[in-house]
C-alpha cells in the first residue's frame, strides 16, 4: 500500500486513544498543568538484537503510522479517562482536540539495522509525542521481532521455500503473517492474512482427515481424487508404510484423472532418516518431482541441523517458533520479545532553546540529540551522528521523513511486495558472517565525536542536578565548530 492510498484501518486498535499505558495520560496531565507543551524529540530503538543475532530486520512502520494518524480521544475514551482519574475539564478538552501534528523520520521497512540506531525519530509537541509511545512500540517491536526471526529461518533453509504455519499459536497472527513475508517466507497457512495482505497461501491436510477414513489408503485416494494438485501428510501412523501407499495412489489416480501429487509432508519422527527413506521410495516410483516438506517444531537451528545431516527436504513449514519469536533453549538464546524503547532526546524551552535530557543508567544510558544514521560503503560500518552533521563519505542516509505536519508523506509506505524485495536486497548485501546463527560478530556502529561530546556534557550536567541548559549551551558552541563524523 502506498502513501497516497487509503490507509488499511484494520491496523488501528479499538479506541486508539486508549492505546497507552496508564502513566501516559497522567504524565500528559502534569505536563499540561505546568506548561510543558513545547516541541520534543523521541528516539525509538533497541539496545540489543534478538536471538543472539548480529542484526535486526525493521518492520511494522505501516501499522505504526496508521496508528499515529488514527490516534485521538472521542467521547468514549474521555468518559473512561474521567472514571480512571478526576482530570480537569480543560485537560479533557485539550485531549479532545489532540492530533499528532509533528514529523517522523524512520528507516524503511525491510531495512537491516543494529542496536542503538533510531528506527523512528518522532518530533512534535510533548504531549502528542509522549502519548504515542505504547502504540508505536507495539507496532514496531512485534513486527521487527518476527521479521528478524523469519529472515534467520529463511537463511538457514539455504534457498528452500519456507511457509509460515503459526496462526494457531501466534499472539497476533496477522502481524506474524505480514512480518514473516517481509522476512522472506514464501507463504502463509492463515487464509485471513493471505486475503488481507494478498499473500500466497499454502497447506496440506490434517491428521484428522486421514483418521476419518477406514484406512490411510482410502484417505489418500479421496484427497487425490478431489484435488487436482495435492499434498499428503505421511506421519499419521507410520511414515515408511505411508509413503509406499502415497506413491501407489499417486500413480493410480494420475493415470485415471491426471491429478498430481505435488508434495508429501513429514511432521514428526526421525526427520533425517525418514526423509531419506521417503526420497528413495518416491524416486524409485518415478515421482522425482514430488517435493518433501518438513515441519514439526522447527526453527532456524533445527533446520540448519537437518540440512547439515543431509536430510533431502525441499521446503519447510515453521509454526510456533516463528509465530512467537522463540529463542533456542539448547543454544541458551532468549526470544519472545524485542526490547525496543522510546526515549526523549531533545526538549525545547518556550523560547526555542534546546535541552538535552539524558538517562544515566550504565548500559541503559541514553544518547541525547536529534540524530541521523548513515551506512558507509554498503556494510562497512554505520555511523550515528547529530542530524545537522555532514554525511560521511560514501554513506547512505537511513532515516527519512515519513510524516510531515502530521500527514504521511506520499510514497513512504510502499506496497508489501516492494517492502519484501527491499528486505531481500538488504539481506543479500549483508556480509555472510553477520548472518551466522551462532557466534555472529558484532557489526560496527560508531557514534560521531560530536554526539559523544554532547552525551558527556549532558551526563555531567545531569550529575549536577540536571542543569541541562549548560549542556545545551556547550552543545551549541560545539555545533558552531564541530566536524563531520
Amino acid at each position: 500500500m502506498n502513501g497516497e492510498a487509503a490507509l488499511n484501518r484494520s491496523y488501528v486498535p479499538y479506541h486508539p486513544g486508549l492505546m497507552t499505558d496508564q502513566y501516559h495520560p497522567d504524565a500528559a496531565y502534569v505536563a499540561w498543568r505546568h506548561g510543558k507543551l513545547q516541541e520534543t524529540t523521541f528516539d525509538l530503538y533497541t539496545r540489543r538484537t534478538p536471538f543472539g543475532s548480529a542484526y535486526l530486520l525493521v518492520a511494522g512502520l505501516e501499522p505504526a503510522l496508521e496508528f499515529l494518524q488514527a490516534f485521538h480521544y472521542g467521547d468514549d475514551e474521555l468518559a473512561y479517562l474521567q472514571q480512571v482519574r478526576d482530570y480537569d475539564r480543560g485537560f479533557l478538552a485539550f485531549l479532545r482536540r489532540l492530533r499528532f501534528s509533528g514529523e517522523v523520520l524512520a528507516m524503511a521497512e525491510g531495512t537491516v539495522a543494529f542496536p542503538d540506531e533510531p528506527l523512528l525519530r518522532v518530533t512534535g509537541p510533548f504531549c502528542e509525542a509522549l502519548l504515542l509511545e505504547t502504540g508505536l512500540l507495539h507496532a514496531v517491536n512485534l513486527s521487527t521481532l518476527i521479521a528478524t526471526k523469519a529472515a534467520r529461518v529463511v537463511w538457514a533453509a539455504q534457498g528452500r521455500r519456507v511457509a509460515e504455519f503459526g496462526a494457531r499459536r501466534a499472539q497476533e497472527p496477522f502481524t506474524v503473517a505480514r512480518a514473516s513475508y517481509i522476512g522472506g517466507c514464501a507463504s502463509t497457512s492463515f487464509l485471513a492474512a493471505a486475503f488481507r495482505f494478498r499473500l500466497p497461501a499454502s497447506g496440506s491436510i490434517p491428521h484428522a482427515l486421514v483418521q476419518s477414513f477406514a484406512s490411510e489408503e482410502e484417505a489418500f485416494e479421496a484427497v487425490a481424487e478431489t484435488l487436482d494438485r495435492y499434498t499428503l501428510l505421511l506421519d499419521t501412523y507410520d511414515v515408511r508404510r505411508a509413503v509406499h501407499t502415497a506413491a501407489s495412489v499417486a500413480r493410480r489416480v494420475s493415470e485415471r484423472l491426471g491429478h498430481r501429487l505435488a508434495a508429501v509432508r513429514l511432521d514428526s519422527g526421525d526427520l533425517v532418516a525418514d526423509a531419506k527413506y521417503v526420497r528413495g521410495v518416491l524416486d524409485e516410483a518415478g515421482l522425482r518431482d514430488v517435493r518433501i516438506l518438513g515441519s514439526g517444531d522447527l526453527d532456524e537451528w533445527r533446520i540448519a541441523a537437518l540440512l547439515e545431516a543431509g536430510a533431502p527436504f525441499d521446503a519447510f513449514g515453521v509454526g510456533t517458533a516463528l509465530a512467537v519469536g522463540a529463542g533456542g533453549i539448547e543454544q541458551g538464546v532468549e526470544g519472545g520479545a524485542l526490547g525496543g524503547v522510546y526515549k526523549e532526546v531533545v526538549f525545547r524551552q518556550a523560547d526555542g532553546t534546546p535541552e538535552y535530557p539524558v538517562k544515566v543508567a550504565g548500559p541503559k544510558t541514553t544518547w541525547p540529540g536529534q540524530k541521523q544514521v548513515y551506512r558507509c560503503a554498503g556494510f562497512d560500518e554505520d555511523v550515528i551522528c547529530l542530524a545537522d552533521e555532514g554525511a560521511p563519505a560514501d554513506a547512505q542516509r537511513l532515516l527519512r521523513p515519513v510524516v510531515l505536519g502530521g500527514q504521511i508523506v506520499p510514497g513512504s509506505l510502499p506496497p508489501l511486495p516492494d517492502v519484501r524485495e527491499h528486505a531481500r536486497a538488504q539481506l543479500q548485501a549483508l556480509p555472510e558472517r553477520y548472518k551466522a546463527l551462532v557466534g555472529a560478530p558484532t557489526y560496527p556502529v560508531r557514534f560521531s565525536e560530536r554526539l559523544q561530546a554532547l552525551r558527556a556534557e549532558a551526563m555531567a550536567a545531569a550529575g549536577h542536578g540536571g542543569g541541562l541548559a549548560l549542556a545545551a549551551e556547550r552543545a551549541s558552541d560545539d555545533r558552531d565548530g564541530g566536524a563531520a563524523p
